[in-house]
């Protein structure tokens, strides 16, 4: 596997750092993956999914996401996205749309969208769908509804109070303090992510990896959250956009399969034609950092590979 890194600069003069990993062999590519990673975490941890989707002949891009990683620049930016972050979040990936279909020419473009990433996904679907040729959600949810709107306005209120840059262990705590209840004994904060203990052990000793996040971005996150579940946004996603939604069972963010089904049926209630999702028994959050990742790759492979073939049909 090829890799190196570069960066590129959007409109608000924002730097964003890049990951790309190629094939070493450059005649057998096939596609192109784009990563949206999650919150609080970086691209790099995608690295070993990279390599797993170069050795099958796709070319993948990753990039930090503002207040993330080499973005931010320091531990110290982590977590604080600048003045509608959300939606210059999802206009950076576009913008890395554009520099992939420059340097990949005529090969069909995916994005692997994972966690708040896959919530970025989501607005992607309506507002850059014509770049890309299908999405993977990982780790998603569906509409929250009232509970959403509290968030909105306590991290409205809290960062008129506060300041932009004000982190708070208490929003921090609304937001996360209940994902390891269903799990008995944990070892640690972070057992929700995942059942490989070794897997979570590299999270938390990452110092790239789980922050407490400003109010503003909670803000920002909540009002995106309330926005991809308005139906004039949602009928906007092309009814022929191939979409893949996996998820664990017991993924707290996916409210444990229930909210995963209620996105499952709010896209069949919009007549996607090529909607299909799969949830794994025993599961939790980072399905690529489970101990059945092979699993999940495998199946990530398998839809890529089924759409290349209808996209070069």
């Amino acid at each position: 596997m090829r890799s190196r890194t570069f960066t590129f600069t959007d409109k608000q003069g924002f730097t964003l750092f890049v990951y790309h990993w190629s094939p070493d062999n450059q005649e057998e590519v096939k596609g192109v993956v784009q990563i949206a990673h999650g919150m609080t975490e970086t691209a790099k941890r995608y690295e070993r999914f990279a390599r797993f989707l170069t050795d099958a002949g796709y070319v993948v891009y990753a990039n930090d996401h503002r207040g993330h990683g080499n973005t931010a620049g320091s531990i110290e930016k982590l977590g604080y996205v600048g003045h509608d972050g959300f939606v210059w979040m999802v206009n950076n990936m576009a913008q890395l749309s554009q520099i992939i279909h420059d340097e990949q020419p005529n090969q069909p473009l995916f994005l692997f969208a994972h966690s708040m990433g896959s919530f970025l996904g989501q607005k992607y679907m309506y507002e850059f769908s014509q770049l890309i040729d299908g999405i993977i959600l990982s780790g998603s949810n569906g509409s929250r509804g009232v509970e959403l709107l509290a968030g909105l306005g306590v991290t409205k209120l809290i960062t008129a109070i506060r300041g932009d840059q004000y982190r708070s262990r208490w929003i921090d705590s609304l937001a996360f303090g209940s994902f390891n209840r269903h799990i008995q004994s944990p070892r640690t904060q972070f057992d929700w992510l995942s059942r490989d203990q070794i897997e979570v052990d590299k999270f938390i000793d990452d110092p790239y990896c789980g922050g407490v996040s400003t109010t503003s971005f909670y803000r920002d996150f909540f009002k995106m959250l309330r926005e991809i579940q308005q139906e004039p946004y949602l009928q906007r996603i092309p009814k022929d956009l191939p979409v893949f939604i996996i998820a664990g069972d017991q993924d707290p963010v996916g409210m444990r399969g229930k909210g995963v089904r209620k996105l499952v049926e709010r896209y069949e209630e919009l007549q996607l034609q090529q909607m299909s999702y799969k949830l794994y028994p025993e599961g939790r959050h980072e399905l690529l950092n489970d101990i059945n990742r092979k699993e999940v790759m495998q199946d990530c492979l398998e839809w890529l590979n089924k759409q290349v073939e209808r996209t070069r049909g």
